[in-house]
């Protein structure tokens, strides 16, 4: 299948995924609005949703309030401290429920992640939904068998120009 402005297009980041990426790789930020420009590629955006950690400290508040201000509904989470003092925090789960919920309303789902775990998600809205799914990441640190199965694929590292800051 391939794009076409009319095509209904709902957007999920994985905003932990990116963000450490970018940072291990590059030691820069992500441009979230450019990425999310990258992802709707002139089509009908539906929903852009991006999934975030909240920390007891509350440092991160102005910037999921500058995605919010970017086009995106900002999911958030409290960050998980085990009594051992190990901490965890993502979001698999939840956008692939999201991913599903949305999918009969949806051309395209466009997966802002490289996280591999993704992998039957994607096979899954492909052959129930019959939908087309484009993933954005950082083909470094991407799941080589999340980019094979995606139906596009956009490698941030080839324009760091325009997705870093």
């Amino acid at each position: 299948m391939a794009k076409f402005s009319d095509q209904r297009v709902g957007v999920l980041v994985d905003i932990q995924n990116l963000y450490y990426s970018a940072r291990v790789l590059y030691g820069k930020k992500v441009n979230f609005k450019a990425v999310l420009e990258a992802g709707v590629n002139e089509r009908k955006l539906i929903r852009a949703l991006a999934y975030g950690i909240k920390t007891t400290e509350g440092m991160e508040e102005k910037f999921f309030e500058a995605l919010t201000k970017s086009g995106y509904d900002v999911m958030t989470k409290d960050l998980q401290i085990f009594p051992d003092g190990s901490r965890k925090g993502d979001w698999d789960v939840g956008i692939a429920i999201d991913a599903i919920k949305m999918a009969a309303k949806l051309d395209v789902i466009v997966l802002v992640s490289g996280d591999g775990d993704y992998v039957h998600l994607v096979e899954y809205l492909q052959n129930t939904y019959g939908v087309r799914v484009e993933v954005i990441a950082f083909a470094e640190s991407s799941s080589a068998k999340l980019i094979e199965k995606a139906d596009d694929f956009l490698n941030l590292s080839e324009n760091k120009r325009r997705f870093l800051i």
